[in-house]
């Protein structure tokens, strides 16, 4: 039998099978939980920007390339110096927590590539971070709007890195540390401390004013009392009641002697037998 026919097929099957041991890094991929890729295709039709492959398995062209981006919230230290509404400077430590807009990630690699954290994200930050507190005094920044700095900053950054042309969520800022001149920072907390101890005492002061008001409340009331009873005590009321009192306690089976007309005013006298 002659098995020269297949030589040809043999040799094919050969090849391809080198080929694909070959290439296999790049033919085969899988595209792990929180990544999404992007492909580009030399020598057709480039970068796919609309085609977001998500994770998984993929098999692609040995001389197609793809690229993988962490889609997952990320997060970023950085450490600059300010100057506040005064002038005065500010050293501050900041945390931001993003991610890249999944389905943008082909617009956001043709602009930025994969280095878009530094070229990016991190400029526009630090530009938001000046141009905020540069609104504000140190004092603010430091103690009373800490949190309304923090979310302007949020906001302004957000605006601009998650617009259509640069496809970044701006999820947090936080503000981790300010570093202010010493004398500067014991005199915006001697004045903090100044504030607190004032507003403590005018609670104090409210407090003791409102029980005087309740007592004073207090007092006015038993005295309206007290005069419509003497008011509506009269002479002919209260013999009227003696009587009917010692009606009733002449009811008792006690042994007693009752002297009408003998006591004060002409109310009946009550004495014990015994």
């Amino acid at each position: 039998m002659d098995n020269r026919k297949y030589l040809p097929l043999i040799i094919i099957l050969i090849v391809s099978l080198i080929v694909v041991v070959t290439f296999s890094n790049k033919m085969f991929l899988t595209i792990e939980a929180g990544e999404a890729g992007i492909l580009f295709k030399p020598f057709t039709d480039g970068l796919k920007k609309d085609v977001v492959y998500g994770q998984g398995f993929h098999m692609i062209a040995p001389w197609n390339s793809m690229y993988l981006y962490n889609v997952k919230e990320q997060k970023a230290e950085e450490s600059m110096d300010i100057l506040d509404k005064n002038g005065l400077s500010i050293n501050v430590d900041i945390t931001i927590r993003f991610n890249p807009i999944p389905t943008r990630i082909g617009y956001l690699h043709e602009r930025f590539g994969k280095a878009y954290i530094g070229s990016l994200v991190i400029p526009e930050v630090r530009s938001a971070v000046r141009q905020v507190m540069g609104r504000y005094t140190a004092e603010e920044i430091y103690s009373t709007k800490r949190a309304e700095v923090e979310t302007t900053i949020i906001q302004e950054t957000d605006k601009t890195l998650s617009n259509e042309n640069n496809n970044i969520l701006m999820n947090a800022l936080l503000i981790r540390s300010i570093n202010l001149p010493k004398n500067i920072k014991n005199a915006i907390e001697n004045k903090l401390q100044q504030e607190q101890e004032a507003l403590a005492y005018e609670y104090k002061l409210n407090k003791e004013r409102s029980e005087a008001e309740r007592k004073q409340i207090a007092a006015d009331g038993e005295a309206i009392a007290n005069k419509i009873i003497n008011s509506s005590l009269t002479d002919n009321l209260l013999k009227m009641r003696g009587i009917e009192a010692t009606q009733e306690l002449s009811k008792s089976p006690n042994s007693k002697i009752i002297i009408i007309g003998g006591g004060k005013d002409g109310l009946p006298l009550i004495l014990n037998a015994n």
